[in-house]
């Protein structure tokens, strides 16, 4: 069966969990709080809409890292990044298709582009994507796993 848009539903069974992301920015030392911050309004609302991420399920963290700690091709695949690059990393269940991935890779490179100005090209995403079981969100519990609860 089809994906249930507006829920927090995965592609394959509305009455599995919802989709919960963790997500891992990268990006050279130096941008300001509201740089770093429309970063992160800006993912979770691609998320929101194009992953049906619940409201609140908002798990984000920023590493900066100094010049000579951030290392990339700036040429691979033709692609030509500069020192804006911002490597962004999804662990999610793997439950969304294709389609889904690739529209939650457009909505983010379109968002991040108008706020914080962000060029295309300076936009590296990676989705990890795990069994719904290998999720603890705290007392030591697999709340996903059908046996754990």
């Amino acid at each position: 069966m089809g994906g249930y848009i507006g829920s927090a539903f995965n592609d394959n069974d509305k009455d599995q969990e919802p989709d919960m992301p963790l997500t891992r920015i990268s990006l050279r030392r130096g941008k300001p709080a509201a740089y770093r911050r429309a970063i992160l309004d800006g993912l979770y609302q691609a998320m929101r809409e194009t992953f049906d991420v619940p409201e609140d399920d908002r798990f984000m963290v920023i590493s900066e890292h100094d010049a000579e700690d951030f290392n990339y091709d700036a040429k691979y695949l033709g692609i030509a990044r500069s020192d804006d690059l911002v490597i962004i990393q999804l662990t999610v269940n793997n439950t969304r298709t294709l389609e889904r991935k690739q529209a939650l890779f457009r909505r983010i490179v379109e968002i991040l582009s108008k706020d914080p100005g962000l060029r295309p090209e300076d936009v590296f995403i990676n989705l990890v994507e795990v069994l719904p079981e290998n999720w603890s969100f705290g007392h030591g519990l697999a709340q996903y796993a059908k046996n754990s609860r």
